[in-house]
């Protein structure tokens, strides 16, 4: 299994940025895909972003244009570089690692999960 720790988050203004990261251990980060997700107070889970192994990228509709995602597989970290940021951006965001990028739906529930990290943003 993979061990994933989340960090970036907190409290920034509408119009502002933050960048996210995802520090993964596990010897399978380089061809792992990986995601990130949020979820609202009273919401359900939903994707945000996603990466594979070797770059492939899908978006959420709501975050395309502000959201970049990327990753560095030497420092096995995956980053959300997020932009012009809405109040109702504000959720728990987290890192997600799985074995396939498009096999399964990044919908259904797969691999390991960080524990979140709570972004906030005011109007």
């Amino acid at each position: 299994q993979v061990q994933l720790v989340e960090s970036g988050g907190g409290l920034v203004q509408a119009g502002g940025s933050l960048r996210l990261s995802c520090a993964a251990s596990g010897s399978t980060f380089s061809i792992n895909a990986m995601g990130w997700f949020r979820q609202a107070p009273g919401k359900q889970r939903e994707l945000v972003a996603a990466i594979s192994s070797d770059g492939r990228i899908n978006y959420a509709d709501f975050v395309k244009g502000r959201f970049t995602i990327s990753r560095d597989n030497a420092k096995s970290t995956v980053y959300l570089q997020m932009n012009s940021l809405k109040p109702e951006d504000t959720a728990v965001y987290y890192c997600n690692s799985r074995k396939y990028f498009s096999i399964i739906p990044w919908s259904t529930p797969s691999g390991d999960w960080g524990q979140g990290t709570q972004v906030t943003v005011s109007s």
